[in-house]
């Protein structure tokens, strides 16, 4: 018990970020942030007790259509979107619905979403256990066949982050979980006063945090929700790794390591990415080929490889010093991305550093990605891949696991 009480206050210092020692910027940046700050312990007090409610009393009912259950929930989350749209017009005159009537829909559609909600996340929890099973992958401690950390999870709605980069370079040096209810006003007036610590800032949504249970937002697609809560649940059998404990050691500031945080977000998207295919083609494939058939024609404007190309140029300016350069660029480049239907908010050095960190998304151009790509390639299973990625505590162990001859060895112990 004593290693999972240590772990536990681990995963609250990787979460708040509140480990590391106070700095003269810190105290800035806490003043600043002070006020929009999540608690995570007072999320922990609310769900945990509605957590064991629910295993106690709630999980012994039978479900005749466990499937049609969850394709429910997500139809009525796409037709919510929809409302909200149309809502939004009819309040600026720019429809002609009646606006009583979309907004009794949507209060009937929010409130039978809401009665499902349990039920969902525990089908879902299900449905990712046994593919886990399948790939042989249980806990991270012993070799035995007992899930741990239990896949566990509740939808709701998850806090902002407040990532912060240098202005020369593009690298998450601080990460600052704030409260899920900031509006856009706010978000803007934080970002605005961290910059002028001379430090490029971004507020961004999250889609799901690594608390216990993990919280996963309610308002997205079937198929990001289950990646996304598989990945949550990779996080926390990851801290109890050392792959997971240096993430944790460079998220709280003792140990800050970049290449190690790529590393550790690859991962986790790679083999949640890998577990959700499972779940679809087991479970969903018809809800999710009825769901495409309304999708527009794909454009001929590639947006990763625009993203791709950005982010070169933007390095490229950085590593001359040209900072302002390479901020106007990025401005110009917001603009046109928009212009061609992809609104960002805000792009700049924050951006990129944190979604950079995800080296198999398209802003990011680490090799990291690709070296992980190669080494899962040359992995017997998904679960040996896991585990020998896990036990890295440093890139230098991933090149080493790599060989010519398409064989996987053991990361050496230093």
């Amino acid at each position: 018990m004593k290693p999972i009480i240590v772990a536990g206050l681990l995963l609250v210092c990787l979460l708040t970020g509140g480990c590391a020692p106070g700095k003269d910027f810190d105290a800035h940046l806490n003043s600043i942030v002070k006020p929009y700050r999540f608690s995570i312990a007072w999320w922990e007090s609310r769900a945990i007790p509605h957590e064991v409610n629910q295993w106690l009393f709630g999980r012994q009912e039978k479900i005749d259509d466990e499937i049609g259950m969850v394709i429910e929930y997500f139809t009525y989350t796409e037709r919510i979107k929809t409302l909200k749209t149309e809502i939004e017009a009819a309040n600026a005159g720019d429809g002609e619905s009646d606006l009583a009537s979309l907004e009794a829909e949507l209060n009937w559609l929010q409130e039978r979403k809401m009665a499902l909600e349990d039920t969902v996340a525990r089908i879902i929890e299900k449905q990712i256990r046994e593919a886990l099973t399948e790939q042989g992958i249980f806990n991270p401690i012993l070799e035995v066949r007992v899930r741990f950390p239990p896949v566990n999870f509740k939808l709701g709605k998850p806090p902002y982050s407040l990532v912060i980069s240098p202005r020369e370079r593009i690298e998450s040096i601080r990460e600052i979980t704030l409260k899920s209810n900031l509006i856009l006003e706010e978000m803007e007036d934080i970002e605005a006063r961290v910059d002028k610590l001379g430090v490029s800032s971004l507020v961004v949504g999250l889609g799901g945090l690594a608390t216990y249970p993990s919280l996963v937002a309610s308002d997205s697609s079937l198929r990001f929700t289950i990646n996304t809560v598989t990945e949550e649940w990779l996080h926390q059998y990851l801290v109890f790794k050392p792959l997971g404990f240096q993430y944790l050691l460079d998220l709280t500031g003792l140990s800050r390591n970049y290449e190690i945080a790529t590393m550790n977000e690859t991962l986790a998207s790679m083999v949640s990415k890998e577990i959700g295919s499972i779940v679809y083609e087991k479970y969903y494939s018809e809800y999710e080929n009825g769901a495409n058939q309304n999708q527009p024609p794909e454009s001929e404007f590639d947006f990763n490889r625009e993203m791709r190309e950005i982010r070169r140029t933007v390095d490229a300016y950085l590593a001359d010093g040209e900072i302002e350069l390479a901020e106007e660029f990025m401005e110009q480049k917001q603009q046109y991305l928009a212009s061609m239907g992809y609104y960002i908010r805000k792009l700049n050095q924050a951006y990129f550093a944190y979604h950079g960190t995800y080296a198999d998304r398209p802003t990011s151009i680490s090799p990291i990605g690709v070296e992980l790509r190669e080494l899962r390639a040359q992995s017997a299973s998904l679960k040996d891949f896991l585990n020998t990625v896990a036990v890295m505590t440093s890139r230098q162990d991933l090149r080493d696991s790599i060989t010519a001859d398409g064989a996987v060895e053991e990361p050496k112990k230093r």
